[in-house]
């Protein structure tokens, strides 16, 4: 049987939201390269995806990590079961290079995500990106 980052990276790249969603916890965190404070609770993710899936161009996976790892929301216990997933992606002209960090609950569902970019120009062109998508989507205010 595949394992939550298996089909979270078979997900992805199929570019599947639906795939994506059963994986996350109600609860989900995601911290974001461009934005302070995460995005909260499987909706608000869901909808934060959609806008990723359809902003990132030639998205691919290119390697992977496992361990464990303190959560970022340093819950009981302090460390939970984590994998990280490299990838490499194009933003509006952008060549991105990334990390994916996922962080699983007792039961291997996503509980934190933490996305990691660079340059800092790909990160400029993300935020850009991914802020009139999710305005666009009605998920945040016109700023």
């Amino acid at each position: 049987m595949a394992t939550t980052a298996e089909r979270f990276k078979a997900a992805v790249e199929a570019r599947e939201l639906d795939g994506v969603a059963e994986l996350f916890t109600e609860d989900v965190r995601l911290y974001s390269p461009v934005k302070f404070t995460p995005f909260e609770g499987r909706p608000m993710v869901l909808g934060l995806f959609g806008v990723l899936l359809r902003t990132f161009e030639d998205f691919r996976y290119v390697g992977e990590l496992a361990g464990r790892a303190e959560t970022a929301a340093g819950t009981a216990g302090g460390t939970a079961d984590s994998e990280i997933l490299i990838f490499r992606a194009t933003v509006n002209g952008k060549q991105i290079h990334g990390i994916d960090l996922l962080q699983f609950d007792e039961a291997g569902r996503i509980k934190e995500f933490t996305v990691m970019v660079r340059p800092q120009s790909a990160v400029q062109a993300l935020g850009e990106a991914v802020l009139a998508g999710l305005v666009a989507d009605g998920l945040v205010p016109q700023p």
